[in-house]
């Protein structure tokens, strides 16, 4: 496989901590080239240092013999005391430095100095203890935001969700639950994976298992989109409930509605179902991640799977009925191919001749009589004066 190396660093956003004095931390996401994601805390004096030491490992392109040559990036040093607002402003800052560093030439984005620096050490692993006085405070950066540092004004406060049944974990890098445990969403994957935390732990936890505290209903979730997005199966799947769909490797198919817990509502032809998010893939895309991702973790588990889940509210979230979902596809079917023939052009079709102006109508013309039949009409007299003409 060779030599490991990070494929990605992304800006999560900051945590304000308190023990063992009053500090800051940014959180960053690391994602490695076997496709692996790990969350690292760093004080931005530590990144600072390790910036310091890059520049002196490359004097070339730190642009310490010649200005002209320098393609690694700036860093401001660390003022005298860092505050919340130094610390928020900062994140545009760092933002730009992570992407840059890691479109530097390989020798220097994938040495050993920029490897063990955003490896995962013992102390991100390390969760405050219930003993402390304040729990940390933790803030977020939009995700749309990231890659945008002039648009960056402020943090947003995780999410806090709520475990409507027991989880138990089935790799490493999964959290496991219990009922009624209250956790901060850190990331959300459209894979209906995300990525959580407590005072205790961190990992992957299924979203299913997850409501909000506040409301259950999800104003972030899309509506239906019954125009379909065209999508190819990257990895088969029998049907285990009536609502879902069996298809294999390679079909092609139409996602009308993107849920957030992983599993999305297709349609193939005029039939939908439920199908899982992670064996899909956009068409024409390399699905090489995607896969491997697949062997490393696999489908999250449906919500009516779940045995003794016990939600907090009262109501729960209406969901849109299969009959509802095929009612409205087939539809929209039938109102896309009316379209289709319309805009169509008429096959084998001959150039139109110009119109001819109509004939006028002629006079019937009665029939000649015969001479027999003028005779019998005709009196004696006048009959007489006829023959003796002829």
């Amino acid at each position: 496989m060779g030599d490991p190396f990070i494929r990605h660093i992304v800006l999560l956003g900051f945590e304000k901590r308190f023990s063992p004095s009053q500090h800051y931390v940014y959180m960053f996401l690391v994602k490695w080239q076997d496709l692996s994601e790990k969350v690292v805390y760093r004080r931005f004096t530590e990144i600072y240092e390790f910036h310091k030491l890059l520049k002196e490992m490359f004097p070339i392109e730190s642009g310490q013999i010649s200005s002209e040559n320098r393609i690694i990036p700036h860093l401001p040093a660390p003022r005298w005391f860092d505050g919340q607002r130094t610390t928020e402003n900062r994140q545009g800052t760092l933002t730009e430095y992570c992407n840059t560093l890691m479109n530097l030439p390989t020798k220097i984005s994938r040495c050993s100095h920029v490897l063990e620096f955003f490896r995962v050490r013992p102390d991100d692993l390390k969760l405050p203890s219930d003993n402390q006085v304040k729990k940390p405070e933790t803030y977020l950066m939009p995700k749309d935001l990231r890659n945008n540092a002039s648009d960056i004004t402020g943090p947003i406060i995780l999410q806090t969700y709520r475990a409507i049944a027991d989880y138990e974990k089935n790799s490493n890098t999964e959290m496991t639950l219990k009922q009624g445990d209250l956790v901060d969403v850190v990331e959300k994957g459209q894979s209906g994976w995300w990525f959580c935390q407590t005072k205790e732990k961190r990992g992957w936890v299924p979203a299913s298992y997850l409501e909000p505290t506040d409301s259950p209903d999800e104003s972030e979730e899309q509506e239906p989109n019954y125009e379909g997005e065209p999508y190819v199966t990257i990895k088969a799947y029998t049907a285990v409930e009536e609502d879902e769909m069996t298809l294999n490797e390679g079909e092609t198919i139409e996602v009308i509605h993107k849920l957030l817990d992983g599993w999305w509502v297709i349609r193939k032809d005029e039939i939908t179902g439920f199908y899982p998010s992670m064996y899909l893939q956009k068409s024409g895309q390399d699905n090489t991640q995607a896969k491997n991702l697949i062997k490393k973790r696999g489908a999250p588990p449906r919500r009516s799977s779940i045995r003794n889940a016990q939600s907090m509210h009262k109501l729960a979230r209406k969901r849109i009925s299969q009959d509802s979902y095929r009612r409205n596809s087939v539809k929209f079917i039938q109102q896309r191919r009316r379209m289709r023939q319309l805009s169509a052009p008429k096959e084998d079709s001959q150039p139109e001749e110009s119109p001819k102006a109509p004939m006028k109508p002629q006079p019937a013309v009665p029939p000649r009589p015969s001479q027999d039949l003028i005779l019998n009409r005709c009196s004696e007299s006048t009959k007489r004066k006829l023959m003796t003409s002829a």
